[in-house]
Order: structure tokens, then sequence, then C-alpha cells
């Protein structure tokens, strides 16, 4: 089979299709035939070397989520799920291929009128984006603020957050984004890559001050958004897109009674479970709608990393390892 194969930690370069054995489910497992692999920020650290979880062997696959038909089965697992339509984890590595393996007790069944890559698009940043909103426990009419709104996790914030009834605001980096944010029912963009970002955050809170901020980038932009929030309001952080951590002030939380939300431990596999079936079964109702601003076909996984890379992608980057992609 083709697959994506990195030798060695760098730029995008580094990945490079390679033809390789076809793998083979062992006990556990069942072998999935890739019709969408995810690509995401954390895969672009690990490839560069700088992932936040140290430096796996090499060399190595990448991807870490797919989406495709159940070809075969380990000899331990049901036969009858051969030909099931599934998202999956794949443990860590080995998505970037034609064929992936995946543990049986980890694939989920795509819901009926749901589109494949929509499904794939919600397998990582559906649960994430879920299991933010269920702890910050968002209240009608709150000022919300959502950065890196136009990416896969914020755009799908800032639809959950709207759909409870909050006062929305994106907040990404540059003009080309704010229509799409606004689309998806934020009633305000701000582009924090100007100077005066803060002055129209203040602006589109009517000088309240925010609620609630959900910190995905970090670094500055987190630490300047939990400056805009209202004394008693709370802070999400849940990422650090920008490659630096938020900065908290202990005494100045302490000081302004900001709770901090979205650090606790990670869900059980049982609970990361749920959260897949739900939000998957949300697009399905058509309460939730996840964003595909990029397909690239799997050879050019190197052109998927660098466009993460550059900030110029919005929603979900698939690979398509066979057939056309279209972007």
């Amino acid at each position: 089979m083709r697959a994506v194969v990195m030798e060695e930690f760098g730029g995008p370069e580094t990945l490079r299709i390679r033809q390789v054995e076809d793998p083979v489910p062992g006990p556990g497992q069942v072998l999935v035939a890739v019709a969408y692999a995810s690509v995401t920020f954390v895969e672009t650290q690990v490839r560069s070397g700088n992932g936040p979880f140290g430096r796996p062997a090499l060399p190595r696959v990448p991807g870490n989520g797919v989406g495709g038909r159940i070809v075969a089965v380990g000899p331990d697992v049901d036969p009858v799920l051969v030909g099931t339509v599934v998202v999956t984890t794949t443990g860590g590595e080995g998505g970037y291929a034609e064929l992936a393996l995946a543990r049986a007790q980890d694939v989920v069944p795509v819901p009926a009128g749901l589109e494949l890559k929509d499904a794939v698009a919600l397998l990582a940043d559906g649960r994430t984006a879920l299991l933010l909103h269920r702890q910050a426990e968002i209240r009608p009419s709150e000022r919300v603020l959502v950065e890196a709104a136009g990416g896969g996790v914020g755009s799908l914030l800032v639809q959950l957050a709207a759909s409870a009834g909050a006062h929305v605001i994106g907040a990404a980096r540059g003009v080309g984004k704010a229509e799409l944010v606004t689309s998806l029912g934020a009633s305000a963009y701000v582009d924090y890559s100007r100077d005066d970002w803060l002055e129209q955050l203040a602006a589109a809170t009517g000088g309240a001050g925010l609620d609630l901020a959900y910190d995905g980038v970090g670094g500055r932009i987190g630490t300047e958004a939990i400056g805009a929030l209202r004394d008693g309001g709370r802070v999400s952080i849940y990422g650090m897109a920008s490659g630096a951590d938020t900065v908290l002030d202990e005494d100045e939380l302490r000081a302004r009674s900001i709770g901090v939300i979205g650090l606790t431990s990670a869900p059980s596999p049982a609970q990361t479970r749920a959260l897949i079936v739900d939000a998957l079964n949300l697009a399905a109702d058509g309460a939730l709608r996840p964003v595909i601003g990029q397909t690239f076909p799997l050879e050019a996984a190197a052109a998927a990393h660098q466009a993460i890379e550059s900030r110029t992608t919005t929603g979900k980057t698939l690979l398509i390892p066979a057939g056309d992609a279209r972007g």
C-alpha cells in the first residue's frame, strides 16, 4: 500500500510517500480502508520534533484519526464488522495511509445521514469541542470569546455557544475568516493580528467584558483574553496554537475571581467514545456543522502540513488516500 512515512524530524518535506507492506490485523484489531485521514496541528509539532509528548521512534507513519470501511478483522474480532463504515483513532500513528489498523473497541459506526468526511472532521475536534462546551456551562446572553474561531475546534465552539444563547465573539487571524465565523453564529468577529484587537473586543462586548474565553491559542493572545474577562468571568484553556502557553497570574486570578476550566484530566476511553457518538449524532441531526476547509491527496501531506503551519487554513484539513482531492 501507499503510506506517508516520516524518517526524520524537520520540515514538511520530511513527509514522503512510500510503498510499504499492507498491515495485518492482530488480536482485537480491525483493518480500515482509509477514505479520509485527519490532519492536526499537533501532528505538525510532532513532525518538527517539538511535539507535546516528546519525540516518537522513527520511521513512522503519522496520523491518528481516519474514516473508511472495515475490510478485515483480527482472529478474535466479530467478522460481522467487515463492511462497516466507521471513524476511529489509530492509537497515535498509521493514519496517513491507504490502510490503517485500529482497535475494534475504538471504531464508531457513522450514523445514517452523515457524510463520512464530516464524521472524520468531528472525530477529534467534535469530542473536544463538546467536552469543553459541557464543562463551560454557558448561560443565555453570556459574552463568549472563541479564539481560533475559524479552525476545527473553534468553529464548533462558535456553534455550540451560539446554540446555548450566548453572544459569541469569534476571533482569528486576518479578515478572511470573518464571513465564515459569523455564518456559524458569531455575533461579532475580531482580528487578533491587529494591534487594536482588544479595542475591537471591548466594542463587541459593549465595554462589559467577557463572561467566558475559550483559549486555544495561548501565548500573548491567551493572556490578553484573560485580561478582557469581567471580574468573576472564566477561561477555558485547551491549546497553544501559538506555540506558547498562556501565562496565568495566580494572584490576578484570585483577586478578580477568575475561574479556570478545561484543565481537567483526560476523559476515560468510554467517555471519549460517548463524546464522539454525541458529536456525530448532533451533526447527523443538523445541529452541528463541521467545517472542512481544505483536502489534499495523500502524496501532498507535506503541503497539508505547510498550509496548517502557515495559518492559512480554515476548519478541518483532510487527506484523501485515493481519488481526487477537492478543497
